[in-house]
């Protein structure tokens, strides 16, 4: 469906959600309600270093807008609320032959990115005491589902979710998300097991439940169970942990365990994939140190979403992902808060990923060798004119190899460059 097609689809259908605020014109509904639109001027520049690269060069300069608003709750027990989404981006510079970029879709038939792209959706959410139960999107950051806000539109879930906090030191979550409107589409599209351009089969939906459990206010413990239907299932062990060691040094660790299996008519084949992950962070002043150790168990890798979906709770997940089977993968950063030195929004990162030993299904290939290193400065500017305005630059310099030292993937340098500002109304 063309693009101008889709929106005015998208718009129609929020103007008649906007028809029924009357429905709720109580003075929280009008008086609370918050909204934002945010601007993110992004540019990415991806340069191949390996001989046989299909493309030399890839690489976009965009515009992106996020509008958001939403309404305050109704009064009495049980309460209102509606949320409005906008999302657009508009291709700057780009095109002339460039390959797919990650940022912005790619039209095939013209050989090169599309000009413009673009959604808009709603939520509709209804609260009792600590109870709330949302339907429309969704930019979820759990276990079995996360957004991704790493280019320029954000990857988005549709479906229905309920969250409760009225047990004391429980979060409860359930829910289900049918459809998925990945960083780089205009669309809403079913989920199916992220795979390169192959696409074989699509999932019904993703079903999920899980609980965290405040065992301490400095100890909790998560589990969630997810069902990718008739494609996967994915069970999470969480344990994350914070102390105080005292003279300013403080620690915090999370050891994270998942077991992905096969689900029904298993529309993938077989899935075997169990990883664990255990990372630290040693933080002191603005100085953040930290380590993180990851193992990919069994025959597979591990399953992800279409979109490229991200996965942070794996702890060494990146720009390359460590999620290959029977890889191993450790990780060093670290972070500086130049507001220790009287900067205030100035940050500074910085980080080294290394993954070994994965099982290509060959003896002869089984010392591939992945790594990245990528820094990160970023400045918000504090007061004035430009008040809030974020700058940041990346760099990230990706290697792939085989034992025998030929190249073996993709070898690239990868900057990035982004604006970002937030008008609040």
């Amino acid at each position: 469906m063309p693009l101008e097609n889709r929106m005015a689809r998208d718009c129609v259908f929020v103007g008649l959600l906007g028809c029924l605020t009357p429905l709720f014109a109580h003075a929280d509904f009008i008086n609370d309600r918050q909204i934002s639109l945010g601007l993110r001027n992004f540019y990415l520049d991806r340069d191949f270093h390996q001989t046989d690269a299909p493309k030399s060069r890839v690489g976009s300069w965009t515009q992106g807008f996020d509008f958001k608003a939403a309404s305050g709750y109704t009064e009495g027990p049980m309460q209102f609320a509606l949320d409005l989404y906008g999302q657009y981006a508009y291709r700057l510079d780009g095109g002339g032959g460039r390959g797919p970029d990650s940022v912005i879709p790619y039209d095939d038939s013209r050989g090169e990115p599309v000009q413009d792209y673009g959604r808009a959706a709603f939520a509709a959410k209804v609260r009792y005491s600590k109870t709330e139960l949302k339907l429309g999107e969704h930019r979820p950051t759990l276990p079995v589902a996360y957004y991704d806000d790493t280019r320029q539109l954000v990857t988005t879930f549709n479906g229905v979710s309920i969250e409760s906090k009225d047990i004391d030191k429980w979060t409860l979550t359930a829910g289900r998300f049918n459809q998925i409107s990945s960083r780089e589409s205009s669309d809403r599209e079913k989920m199916y097991l992220f795979n390169g351009p192959d696409i074989k089969h699509r999932s019904a939906g993703l079903n999920f439940a899980g609980a965290t459990y405040a065992l301490t206010p400095q100890l909790s413990a998560t589990y969630f169970y997810g069902q990718l239907e008739d494609i996967y299932q994915q069970q999470y062990f969480g344990l994350s942990h914070d102390l105080d060691l005292g003279g300013g040094y403080a620690l915090k660790s999370d050891l994270r365990y998942f077991d992905n299996r096969e689900d029904g008519k298993a529309l993938y084949g077989n899935i075997d994939n169990r990883s664990y992950g255990l990372m630290t962070a040693l933080k002191k002043g603005g100085h953040t140190f930290g380590v993180a150790y990851q193992r990919m168990l069994g025959d597979s890798g591990f399953p992800t979403i279409n979109g490229y979906a991200p996965q942070p709770y794996l702890v060494n997940w990146s720009v390359v992902s460590y999620v290959k089977p029977n890889e191993s993968s450790w990780s060093v950063s670290y972070d500086y808060n130049f507001a220790a030195m009287g900067v205030p929004g100035l940050k500074f990162k910085t980080r080294y990923f290394r993954g070994t030993g994965i099982d290509r299904g060959n003896n002869a290939l089984d010392q591939n060798v992945e790594s990245e290193r990528w820094l990160a400065l970023g400045y918000v500017v504090q007061a004035g004119t430009f008040k809030n305005l974020g700058l940041e630059w990346r760099r990230y310099d990706v290697k792939t190899r085989y034992g025998n030292g030929s190249a073996a993937g993709p070898d690239y340098t990868e900057t990035r460059l982004i604006t970002t500002y937030v008008f609040k109304f």
